[in-house]
């Protein structure tokens, strides 16, 4: 079996996985980059991972001829596993096992096809969702179904992290459940009804930006506004966190939102603490005093 991924969901749908005796023959994603103000090329952690458990890690800019031709060279042909790979997988790829390739999704499919299913699904309040494990196809997140589970998350709303862990820890139980039936063709895989599917879109860091304007002098923001400004803070919680401009008595201040929550019995958005550009984490109060000073 060969594993494609990239993020901390596959993680921890890898460490689920071995929980459940199902390890990896090959890991493959992509190259190391450079990261941090110094831009030190860093792996990813899914290399790191690979390493810490003594699996073969094969890192490709591109799944081009080349790449196939060692994918086909590997003795672990029979199944490919992709769960955030980050990359669209070719045909040419995906003809290569035995048995086909299957995706972990962390949405019903077909809703929310795409690169950004969990923030999605937070942003628009969508407490019922799940993960779905498709037969994958060259076209994204399009293939026919092999299992799904569905959820109700609680609590609601919940933060990026935690999702990400709960839902990909789902989708490896499902894979591990799933697996021995359908390498033996004993699966019935269900197409998509595709006049239902929706599209994410890519998270940039300017969507991480809320106006000034609907934040009072206490660091509040009260009802739909606030409540919507939570879900967006959950949301992008990981990256790009999120951000105001304030004018202070010099300039504009730009502060990035390090701790807030939210009262559901006032329905209130509170900022907790911040931290301006270029200066140290601060609580709201001094945050004030800083700028009017």
């Amino acid at each position: 079996m060969i594993f494609f991924g990239t993020s901390t969901f596959s993680i921890h749908v890898l460490n689920k996985l071995k929980e459940l005796g199902i390890v990896p023959d090959y890991i493959v994603t992509v190259p190391d980059r450079p990261a941090g103000r110094k831009l030190i090329m860093t792996p990813p952690p899914i290399k790191i991972w690979a390493h810490e458990n003594s699996i073969k890690c094969l890192q490709f800019e591109k799944l081009d001829d080349e790449a196939v031709k060692v994918l086909k060279d590997t003795d672990a042909s029979e199944i490919f596993i992709v769960a955030s790979y980050g990359k669209i997988i070719p045909q040419s790829v995906l003809d290569i096992p035995l048995h086909g390739c299957l995706n972990v999704h962390p949405s019903l499919l077909p809703k929310l096809r795409g690169a950004t299913p969990l923030q999605t699904s937070i942003l628009e309040d969508m407490q019922e969702t799940g993960v779905t494990i498709i037969k994958m196809d060259a076209k994204m997140d399009h293939g026919p179904i092999v299992a799904v589970h569905e959820e109700k998350i609680n609590p609601w709303p919940i933060n990026i992290i935690d999702l990400e862990k709960k839902l990909a820890l789902k989708g490896a139980e499902l894979i591990a459940d799933v697996l021995p039936q359908y390498i033996a063709g004993k699966s019935k895989l269900i197409e998509q009804d595709h006049e239902l599917a929706t599209f994410t879109k890519k998270v940039v860091k300017e969507d991480g930006l809320i106006e000034s304007e609907i934040i009072d002098h206490e660091g509040n923001i009260p009802g739909d506004k606030g409540y919507d400004t939570y879900l967006k803070y959950q949301a992008l919680y990981e990256w790009p966190g999120l951000y105001f401009f304030m004018n202070s008595k010099k300039d504009s201040v730009r502060a990035k939102i390090k701790e807030a929550k939210w009262d559901s019995t006032n329905s209130i958005f509170s900022i907790l603490k911040v931290t301006p550009e270029g200066k140290n984490e601060m609580t709201w109060k001094d945050f004030l005093n800083y700028i009017s000073s």
